[in-house]
């Protein structure tokens, strides 16, 4: 059957003079969605991305991976139809025969960007709604509230009927917002940061702390099975696992208990920030929601950002928990999120965590450690690998 896949572009449009480096990477990303499921021929025109297969391969699934990548307000499936409207009529009534015969209302659209085609919108959307009546006599027309649109785009380069658009991801392509490092916990709250900073178009680098014996090795490979989860989004993410445990058993041993986790949070921005850097990356990324706990007041998140010259950027900033689910349900990490393995976050936690801490108090209860070898051995001992 002679189908394709007409994707939507929704902000891209208003990019001005920078819309085409828009469209490059968003047919980019893409290439790289359908990449495992077929071969396809891809092509734009009039704010419309086609995506045409090659050879016979699974339409549907293509359309669900390209559901997922940033950049697109919304598509389906279309069928190709010359520029001919009596052949418009019978390809329509055909293709579209299991939807109409599952109906009970249904209306027409048309919208004709050629203005050579001989029929204006009006008298399409008469002409074919008269003849499907004819076709599926148990329809009715409902112009407010139809359980089928049936929708026939007049282009450039052929005709398309396809019934209702499908939503996209929206936001911007990844690649078009600069490079972001996200400090990944086994939580809920750091994989939906990193999916919503990816959804303007930020490439994501992912910094996880690991604190073995304390923390396991299930814990490191729940991270890995988050950034899978992420990858349909972000694409491939290059993952950093950092050893902390000398860092917090020094603190353990040397600072008060109520700073522990101020001391801890700083060391990691401080060691985000040089993997961060040489990695190219403009700006830190935490799944911090203000209130949310002891260490993320403002007070405590201004002690931590004291020790890093980067933006830091924190998308779930105002979000309350259940906001902050919805959102991990819909990309399929809270399943993985909620998995009991402890991460280096709940180790050491202090009973009574200073929630409205001085910044020369903290710096004062962190003087006694190494800092400087401390960071230096954890830089050193870091490991990658690239999640795809």
């Amino acid at each position: 059957m002679n189908e394709l896949i007409l994707l939507k572009s929704g902000e891209i449009a208003l990019k001005g003079l920078n819309r085409s480096s828009f469209e490059d990477v968003l047919i980019r990303n893409c290439k790289r969605a359908v990449a495992g499921i077929g071969d396809f021929k891809f092509y734009k025109a009039q704010s419309t991305f086609y995506v045409e297969p090659r050879s016979d391969c699974d339409l549907n699934a293509a359309v669900e991976a390209l559901s997922r990548v940033f950049g697109i307000s919304a598509l389906c499936r279309a069928r190709i139809v010359e520029k001919d409207f009596a052949q418009i009529q019978t390809v329509a009534a055909d293709y579209l025969r299991d939807v109409l015969e599952a109906a009970s209302t249904f209306k027409v659209n048309a919208k004709r960007s050629d203005k050579k085609f001989p029929l204006a919108t009006p008298e399409i959307c008469r002409e074919l709604g008269g003849f499907l009546l004819e076709q599926y006599p148990h329809l009715t027309v409902d112009v407010h509230n139809p359980e089928v649109t049936v929708t026939v785009e007049i282009r450039d380069f052929a005709a398309y009927i396809h019934v209702d658009q499908l939503p996209g991801a929206g936001g911007i392509p990844v690649g078009t917002g600069g490079n972001g490092a996200l400090l990944i916990s086994g939580g809920i709250d750091s994989p939906v940061a990193g999916y919503m900073m990816a959804r303007r178009g930020v490439k994501i680098t992912g910094i996880h702390f690991a604190s073995p014996p304390y923390t396991s090795e299930r814990a490191e490979l729940k991270v890995h099975d988050l950034c899978r989860k992420l990858v349909p989004y972000c694409g491939h993410i290059q993952l950093y696992t950092v050893p902390f445990t000398e860092i917090q058993e020094a603190i353990k041993r040397e600072c008060q208990e109520d700073y522990f986790t101020l001391i801890m949070r700083r060391f990691m921005m401080k060691i985000s920030e040089i993997i961060a850097r040489r990695q190219g990356c403009g700006a830190l990324i935490t799944g911090e929601s203000i209130g949310q706990v002891a260490s993320q007041t403002m007070a405590a998140m201004a002690c931590t950002d004291a020790v890093t010259t980067m933006p830091v950027l924190r998308p779930v900033i105002g979000m309350d928990k259940e906001q902050i689910i919805a959102i991990s349900r819909q990309i399929d990490t809270f399943e993985t999120s909620i998995q009991p393995y402890e991460d280096c976050c709940t180790v050491f936690t202090p009973r009574h965590p200073r929630t409205n801490p001085k910044l020369d108090a903290v710096e004062k209860a962190e003087s006694k450690l190494d800092i400087d070898g401390l960071i230096a051995r954890a830089v050193e001992g870091a490991g990658f690998i690239v999640i795809q």
